[in-house]
């Protein structure tokens, strides 16, 4: 008899808990499944002191493969789902599809950042889901104090020292509380910062700060907020979001270059896909977990609307513990379907408590309903993280040691750009590539601004001042670049493409290739490849370095003496360079020619696929013989063209133009 195949969507609190719930109960009875984007589960609620720098990322991330024995583990995302047919389609991390039948299918997809109307938001917002979004809070925030600290301008300081976050819950409340602590740490050991007060703003539509615990931890929270220095306004939100700042709701424009967005959260959208009844979003089941009418489809989580047989009529909240506890129930309910456990259960939970991290040595708490706050109720919450951690929790009791009695690395790791961590998106636990598959999945119903924008792949001009572009280097994705703001997208001309991010390459066109164009200065910068002639510029006259400009330094002379056909001396602009000049560049260098041995056009000599040696057949001509003119390439070597790499070596792969980044 053939073993019955699960397979569970997520590995978040539920997904988590199902697959090592479902692993211990089956014991290799059952073919268990997990499909999820990242090869981790994270513990959300530390992520706050990853982005403040008291816990290195790993700390706060699990392995699968380690931890979940006998569950075979598939990366991907979830594309589309056959309810008749029994299988589910999901897209790999390279792009690659494919499918998984089920016996039974459990949906715990977690959910993604919630967006509301408001201009401006989606563009020039981040979110604080995922780890790329922790890791990019804690490189901005270090950079923009960096930059304020070399500011000659009092109100460019002032801006970049202001930090905005939007959403007084509990994510929020603890971004906040940790953000001023690593702030003010960065100015008060440095010299040449004093005088420098780094401004955290807090804002809600609440009346109070933590709405969802009780009236004495709200208040304990606030006022730890506010002696810290923290600019707690509630009822105050976001009327409009720009790229100098943001105005508020009260009618204040407040100047800052950082705007943290957690407002909350809403289910992942492949739920409504499906076609099944939704309540706010959130896919509607029974008491068991079970999909009314779908006996092999379960869900659990954020995605799941759980009624609450605590307060009849109502559902549970979309918070990690009754994830966690619902992956649980939902696992032995799987398994007593397929005959593999005991019977069904429903799902009854009752809050044991909640506890928040404020940072260092204050928290607020109300363990079994009894309130905390100071140095207890910091235990108390820590305490309760290291139980609830599926691991790695020596590691991160080690962490918070060395974090009491050392002073913390306040350093640009450079890893997560702006425009990597997008907030409208359905992945917000991966940062997104040039090219990567996952953009193409964007497309997706979303609800919220700023949905499929094409701008969500490229920087946000200025967000965050200097360094926010990609780096010099850096893919980009495609000839123009478009700028993300309200409006139409426009594109981009090549001259105000920032340099040092490539565009896209033609077929025949690479470092070295005698098919390449003649490139404009302003293209052949830093060595990097432009991809238009000189003769795009405006008026089509040749811009000043261009192949248009013959003789030295006179556009429209005579071509410098003794060159063949009309060719520029070396070190004239449009012409062969001299070696280590932006055209056929030194060795070694961007876009140049490359060092012998090294890959591109001019290989070693007598080196496979490379310029045979001197007097050998096939071999260079001898230096003294001019250049030709034509650009056709030499006998035996095919044309330039859709599949050819630029020189001899051809490429064994198709071209990506997909230039999609990750959803």
């Amino acid at each position: 008899m053939s073993r019955p195949r699960i397979v569970i969507v997520g590995a978040g609190f539920a997904g988590y808990r199902t697959a090592r719930t479902l692993s211990r109960i089956t014991r290799g009875r059952a073919h268990i499944t997990l499909l999820n984007p990242t090869d981790y589960f994270l513990y959300l609620p530390l992520l706050p002191q990853v982005a403040a720098g008291v816990l290195e990322p790993r700390r706060v991330t699990v392995s699968l493969s380690d931890t979940l024995h006998g569950v075979r583990l598939v990366l991907g995302e979830a594309d589309g789902i056959d309810l008749d047919g029994r299988t589910l389609h999901y897209t790999g991390p390279e792009g690659e599809g494919g499918t998984l039948a089920y016996d039974r299918l459990v949906l715990a997809a977690g959910s993604v950042n919630k967006l509301l109307p408001i201009p401006g938001v989606a563009e020039h917002a981040h979110g604080f889901r995922g780890l790329p979004e922790a890791l990019y809070l804690r490189d901005h925030v270090t950079r923009q104090v960096e930059l304020a600290a070399a500011a000659d301008d009092p109100k460019t300081r002032a801006a970049r020292c202001t930090f905005v976050v939007v959403g007084a819950g509990y994510t929020g409340t603890e971004v906040a509380a940790h953000g001023q602590m690593f702030t003010d740490a960065q100015v008060r050991k440095h010299p040449l910062r004093q005088g420098m007060r780094p401004r955290w703003l807090l804002l809600d539509v609440a009346p109070r700060v933590l709405p969802e615990m009780d009236e004495k931890l709200s208040a304990t929270a606030d006022q730890v907020l506010r002696e810290r220095g923290v600019d707690v306004r509630m009822g105050t939100s976001v009327k409009e979001a720009t790229h100098d700042g943001v105005m508020l709701t009260d009618g204040e424009f407040v100047d800052t270059r950082t705007l943290v967005w957690c407002v909350g959260v809403r289910p992942d959208p492949l739920v409504e896909s499906l076609g099944l009844p939704l309540e706010k979003g959130r896919l509607l089941v029974d008491p068991h977990l079970r999909v009314p009418g779908r006996d092999e489809l379960f869900a659990c989580g954020d995605v799941a609307a759980v009624p609450d047989l605590e307060k009849p009529g109502g559902y549970t909240p979309m918070t990690a513990q009754h994830a966690w506890r619902q992956g649980k129930v939902a696992a032995e309910n799987v398994a007593a379907s397929l005959g593999l456990g005991g019977a069904r259960k429903p799902y009854r939970h009752r809050d044991l408590g909640f506890v928040v991290d404020l940072g260092g040595a204050k928290a607020a708490a109300n363990p079994l309903g009894v309130s905390l706050s100071g140095v207890p109720a910091g235990v108390v919450a820590r305490g309760y993280h290291l139980a609830a951690m599926p691991g790695n929790r020596v590691r991160v009791a080690a962490d918070w040691l060395l974090d009491a009695v050392l002073p913390r690395q306040a350093v640009q790791l450079g890893l997560v750009r702006s425009w990597s961590v997008p907030l409208d998106t359905s992945s917000p636990e991966l940062a997104r590539v040039p090219g990567g598959p996952g953009q193409r999945d964007e497309v997706r119903a979303r609800s919220g601004p700023g949905a499929a924008l094409a701008s969500d792949t490229h920087d946000e001009p200025g967000r965050g001042g200097a360094g926010e572009e990609p780096a010099k280097g850096q893919p980009g994705s495609g000839s123009t670049q478009v700028r993300p703001g309200p409006g139409p997208a426009q594109p981009r001309t090549e001259a105000e493409t920032a340099k040092g991010r490539p565009t896209a390459t033609p077929p025949g066109e690479g470092p070295g290739s005698r098919f390449a164009e003649q490139r404009s200065e302003a293209e052949t910068a830093k060595g990097q490849r432009g991809r238009e002639p000189a003769t795009s510029q405006p008026g089509g006259e040749p811009a000043r370095g261009s192949g248009g400009e013959s003789t030295r330094n006179r556009p429209g002379g005579e071509p410098a003496k003794h060159q063949p056909d009309g060719e520029p001396a070396k070190t004239q602009p449009g012409g062969e360079p001299a070696r280590g000049s932006g055209g056929e560049s030194a060795r070694n260098q961007p876009g140049g020619e490359p060092a012998k041995n090294q890959p591109g056009r001019e290989a070693a000599k007598n080196q496979p696929g490379g310029e045979p040696a001197k007097n050998q057949p096939g071999g260079e001509p001898a230096k003294s013989q001019p250049r030709p003119s034509t650009l056709e390439p030499p006998p035996g070597q095919p044309p330039p063209g859709a599949g050819t790499a630029p020189g001899p070596v051809k490429r064994s792969d198709a071209p990506d133009d997909s230039a999609k980044g990750d959803s």
